[in-house]
Formats: C-alpha cells, structure tokens, sequence
C-alpha cells in the first residue's frame, strides 16, 4: 500500500503540473498508466482504493480548485477562464462550478469565502492548502475538505482532559498504557495517516480523536466528547482488531482543517497551540455557509507533527 501511496501522489503531481501549465494532452489515464507501467484499470482501481474517487473525478475536481483560484484572484473573464482549463463553453464551466461548490463563478468572485474542495483529505491533503477554497488567520491555513468513508480504529477514555491526562489515565487499565497501545497500532497494517514512520504522533498512522458523545467531558469549546486515540483504516478493512480496542465506521463526511505548518518543539509548541486556538474561536462559520456538526459519532482528529504539521480536522454541515 505505501508503494501505491507514492504512484498516486506521482498522479497527483504531474495532474498539478499538467493544469499549471495547461498541457491538457498528458492528462489522460493512458499517459500516467504508462509511466507507472501497469494498465489502464489497474492504475483506476488503486487509484479509487487509495483515494475514495475515480480518477476522472479527481481530476475533474482538481481542475475546478484550480479554476476556482483564478476566480477570486484574478479579474479574468469567466469565458477566458474556462478556455484556459478546458472547458467546452463558459455555461459548462459555470454549470461544474455550481455542481461542486453550491455558487456561480460570479457569485463566489463576490464573496470568495470559503467553500469545499471536492478532494480527499489522505493522501492529498497538502495539495488542498494552497489552492482555492483556503484562507489564512495569524499562520493558520483554513480550508474545507471531504473525507472518505472509512473506519476508525481506537481506544477511548470519557473523562480526560488533553493529551497528557488522556494516558495517565490509561495507564490505569491494564493492556491500555501507551506503550502497548502504540506497539499495538505500530503493527496494524493499511493505515490511511502511515508515513512510514515507528513514533507515535510522528507519521507512523496513529493520532488523536475526540468523538462526539452525550456521555463524554463537555470541552472548552461547550461540546461533550470522547477523548481517543487510534488510527484511521480503508472504509473495507478487516483485519486484526485488538481485545482492548474498538473499530468503528465513519461515513464520508465533509471537515474543515485548521493547519499551522512545520515547528520547532521545545520553542514554539505553547504558540502554535494559542494560534490555532484562536483560530478555531474566531473562524466565522456563518460566512463559510457551514457549522459544526455535534452529531453523535462524529470524529474530530488532531494531528501533532512538529516536522510537517499541527492540523484540527473538524467535522461540518451545511448551515442551511
């Protein structure tokens, strides 16, 4: 699976390219498949398995957050915009448009809040930052992604508070320490998150959740959640589950992400914690056209990297 992950994030690449330079030949299924060397429907089956989309959606896709950048930045015609990304017409550019982001290119040049990438969160999400649909708040990238089905592997705890009280209190149950429970999930294999690293909390797969439940400890930001810890696996999985641990399903769902980028530890953790925070606080969702959604069993991830990122994924629905 690792091996799959890096040819589709070669897909990925060369589509990025392939659209900034407007070399619409080479963006074919035929192309790529050849340079990977496997067949045609192969390459669309590994492709759908790791991203949760076929390849003519993502590309579909990734060309409208593309287009959606040159919306609000730029004061093209919307005629010239749709020419440049391969669009047959400006009615079929603005008919895309609308299908994937709920508002015309004239009315999101009005007001570029916002809006949802129709792109995945893993293994793309660092393809999501930078274009359309993002915003930025004191060195926190805001941005709105969908996320796949998939199922959520973990153990919980209702009464901790934070990273630190949520182990002192495993530790409590026996086969629950954080040494085991790590060692565990080291060894469970098709992680979504796995980098490829051993640590926890450093691309090795694992990361924190907190779940919303009527019986959890009501957080500082006045929702009831479950505190837990686990990895993410494929909407299919069914391999090893741990006695000690749970698996649950998580239906595709729409998320906004909070993200600061690279940090040191030892000097800047206190800080970028305040800054997403307050990011988090201050975000106006009303503008965004969405809110937060407590629905019971929505999971909210939170991943500490300091060598790639801090990132909040936190779960949403329409207002409206």
């Amino acid at each position: 699976m690792n091996e799959w992950h890096r040819y589709v994030q070669i897909i990925v690449d060369e589509i990025d390219s392939c659209i900034k330079q407007k070399r619409d030949e080479a963006l074919t299924l035929s192309r790529l498949s050849e340079r990977l060397g496997y067949s045609e429907y192969y390459v669309s089956r590994k492709f759908r398995e790791i991203s949760g989309m076929s390849f003519r959606d993502y590309l579909r896709n990734r060309t409208l957050a593309f287009a959606l950048k040159e919306v609000a930045d730029s004061s093209k015609g919307f005629l010239e915009i749709a020419v440049d990304f391969g669009f047959s017409s400006q009615e079929a550019f603005t008919r895309a448009f609308k299908d994937a982001y709920g508002v015309t290119p004239g009315e999101y040049r009005k007001n570029p809040a916002p809006v949802a990438l129709r792109t995945v969160l893993t293994p793309f999400d660092c393809y999501l930052s930078d274009i359309g649909g993002t915003s930025m708040t004191n060195d926190i990238k805001i941005y709105f992604v969908t996320i796949p089905a998939h199922k959520y592997l973990h153990i919980r705890n209702y009464e901790s508070i934070g990273y630190w009280d949520f182990w002192q209190k495993q530790s409590k149950i026996p086969g629950q320490d954080c040494e085991t429970i790590c060692n565990l999930l080291n060894n469970i294999k098709g992680k979504l998150d796995d980098e490829g690293g051993t640590e926890a909390n450093s691309g090795s797969g694992q990361l924190m959740a907190f779940i919303n439940e009527p019986t959890g400890r009501i957080c500082s930001w006045g929702i009831p959640l479950a505190e837990s810890y686990g990895v993410r696996l494929p909407a299919d999985y069914s391999g090893e589950i741990p006695e000690q641990m749970q698996l649950m399903y998580v239906p595709e769902g729409e998320y906004i992400v909070f993200e600061h980028g690279p940090f040191d530890y030892e000097t800047e953790n206190e800080a970028v914690e305040r800054k997403i925070e307050e990011a988090m606080k201050s975000f106006d969702y009303e503008k965004s056209g969405y809110k937060l959604d407590t629905t019971q069993g929505r999971v909210f991830y939170f991943y500490h990297d300091c060598k790639r990122f801090w990132k909040y994924v936190r779960p949403v629905i329409k207002a409206n």
